[in-house]
């Protein structure tokens, strides 16, 4: 069984994606620390990451490199959504994400063009959002915890950013699988979205054996 997880950042769709998993019991994959990854790889490599052929050597990176804590970071995100609008650099990685989704069992990834792109056959495809600042407060008060001072307006202002150029990129842009179920969770706590999700892979899934 596939499922598959798309949504903007701080949407709630890794939290979302995790929980699914272990309810299924099924091996999980964020595919943003793929791109995560790569930034990482730039940052500390010196590269550019509006430059593709940078973006694309960095691509090379060991998989050691994803169980880094530093790449929760939210500079980490901020370039990490600037490589990912490279084509080339989504070809580079798509080949981690189809053998991840293809294991025997299955498997839940969660990303930006899962369900359009990665695993367009997925058994269940989920789109998580919620309001910009909605999910810019979740954002903010995850930063402050860890020490940032950065102001409101300026997450506001950067989730905004993010999320046009994923949804605007020319290659797999962020979108709503035809056949994916809408889930806002921008008034839900994440006990009830969980438990919303669940309920929707499940309906998916009887419809799939009827």
């Amino acid at each position: 069984m596939i499922i598959a997880v798309d949504g903007p950042a701080a949407s709630g769709k890794g939290t979302i994606a995790r929980a699914l998993a272990a309810h299924y019991n099924l091996p999980h994959m964020d595919t943003g620390l793929l791109y995560r990854a790569v930034a990482h790889t730039l940052v500390h490599g010196h590269g550019e990451a509006e430059n593709e052929q940078d973006a694309l050597a960095a691509c090379s990176f060991d998989d050691a490199l994803l169980a880094d804590p530093a790449l929760k970071g939210e500079e980490m995100g901020r370039v990490a959504s600037i490589v990912s609008a490279h084509p080339l650099v989504r070809s580079a990685l798509m080949k981690r994400q189809r053998d991840f989704a293809r294991r025997k069992r299955g498997a839940v990834l969660d990303g930006r063009d899962i369900g359009t792109v990665i695993a367009p056959n997925a058994d269940a495809k989920l789109f998580i959002t919620a309001t910009p600042r909605t999910r810019a407060l979740r954002r903010h008060a995850e930063m402050q915890k860890s020490g940032s001072q950065m102001s409101f307006d300026h997450v506001l202002t950067d989730i905004r950013a993010r999320d046009r150029r994923d949804a605007g990129r020319v290659t797999a842009p962020m979108a709503q699988a035809e056949d994916a179920d809408l889930l806002d969770t921008s008034f839900l706590s994440i006990d009830a979205a969980v438990q919303r999700a669940i309920a929707l892979v499940d309906a998916r899934i009887g419809a799939a054996d009827r």
